[in-house]
């Protein structure tokens, strides 16, 4: 078998050449001499390549916009339908084992940086803001594993958002374990970067710190937002222990620092018992519509939504989904789980009512998943980012 290997400059390859199970090494060829070398049993494969190597044919290979790009090429007997694409797209199992490969959100090819994408996933393995139970550093570790099992296409929405955006896995921020006020700078300045192209974050947390300083990255390019925040919690205190950052404040420091369209923003799933009779005066205080999970029980979600989306408008609006609005049954891989949440499908309609909208960035946060050896609460978390790249601005439905 020979295994084709792109990189760098159009005219630069290198074939790694393996005979049954033998590998017999490498060799670095010129576009011709590769087209030249499969003329003879691919041509189909064979033209492309040529193509690739000698003009900018649009469609020849999986590429970012910025010009760099590399591809797999099989033989033809492997090649999956639309194998040759101007997006990203991840492998299919009917080709390519789903433990193959590096691990990488959706199998997605990894990125060193934002530039050219339309979308980019990104983790921030930090769980130094926890109150509870820690682990959520590993959150996007073991979401990233979890989610081989999610496939290209959204059959109950139509969308199809690999055809649609250029989308990468670009990594994790590294963040200070030690130190969670620069922890904090280290991940605004990285997310600053990020959105400044114009490129959507979708985060893999780490816990409900990190959307503070992603969302001070955020109002500096769009200005106050809006926000959908799905949670047990409305983290909109103060202070514990005297400190004023952790997962339980985020909210409350972006209302401080002007950072929320306080009027659009939505919090879903609220519950569990508090230290005050009033714990939710605050929200009400700022004009943030509060729906408690007892609200929400036993019905559908879909017209609460279809007032949410009024509620948003056309303004630029941010996702910011806990793990923990999920009733503890079915994501109990968290740190501050509370009974009676929501379930799984009303996640989904929450997501999916969110179409439209004018997103500009979402996080998926809380996995915490050394309390659910199952994988579950992971495979959940990977599900929903999968449907939060779904509702982008300018996926295609069918």
């Amino acid at each position: 078998m020979e295994v084709l290997y792109f990189g760098g400059s159009k005219a630069q390859f290198r074939m790694m050449v393996c005979k049954k199970s033998f590998f017999l090494g490498t060799r670095k060829l010129s576009g011709m001499t590769l087209a030249g070398r499969l003329e003879s049993r691919y041509s189909q494969t064979s033209q492309q390549v040529r193509t690739a190597a000698g003009s900018a044919w649009p469609g020849s290979l999986p590429r970012a916009r910025s010009g760099s790009y590399w591809k797999n090429a099989f033989f033809e007997k492997f090649t999956p339908p639309r194998f040759f694409s101007e997006f990203n797209m991840p492998p299919s199992a009917e080709f390519v084992a789903r433990p193959v490969g590096v691990c990488s959100l959706f199998k997605l090819p990894i990125r060193t940086s934002s530039e050219g994408l339309d979308a980019a996933f990104v983790g921030v393995p930090l769980d130094t803001g926890t109150s509870n139970r820690p682990g959520a550093r590993f959150g996007p570790r073991h979401i990233r594993a979890e989610s081989a099992m999610v496939r290209r296409f959204n059959p109950s929405t139509g969308a199809d958002p690999y055809n649609s955006l250029m989308v990468a896995d670009i990594g994790d921020v590294n963040v200070n374990l030690y130190d969670l006020k620069d922890s904090c700078r280290l991940i605004r300045e990285a997310f600053r970067t990020i959105v400044v192209g114009g490129c959507i974050p979708l985060t893999m947390g780490g816990d409900h710190t990190i959307t503070y300083p992603i969302l001070q990255a955020i109002a500096e390019k769009h200005g106050p937002v809006g926000l959908v925040h799905v949670d047990a919690h409305t983290d909109t205190g103060d202070k514990a222990l005297g400190e004023k950052i952790y997962h339980g404040t985020p909210f409350r420091r972006c209302v401080d620092e002007g950072l929320l369209d306080c009027k659009r923003v939505a919090q879903i799933g609220i519950r569990g018992s508090s230290y005050t009779r009033d714990p939710y005066q605050y929200c009400w205080d700022q004009g943030f519509r509060v729906v408690l999970a007892e609200d929400c029980w036993m019905k559908s979600l879909v017209p609460l939504m279809a007032e949410v989306r009024k509620q948003m408008g056309d303004r630029p609006v941010y996702i910011s989904f806990d793990i923990d609005g999920i009733d503890p049954a079915y994501a109990p891989g968290t740190g501050t789980p509370e009974i009676a949440g929501l379930t799984p499908s009303q996640a989904l309609e929450i997501i999916h009512g969110c179409q439209g909208l004018n997103i500009v960035g979402c996080d998926l946060v809380e996995v915490a998943p050394m309390y659910d050896l199952s994988g579950n609460t992971a495979l959940l978390g990977a599900n929903l980012l999968f449907e939060m790249l779904c509702v982008l601005p300018g996926v295609k439905t069918t």
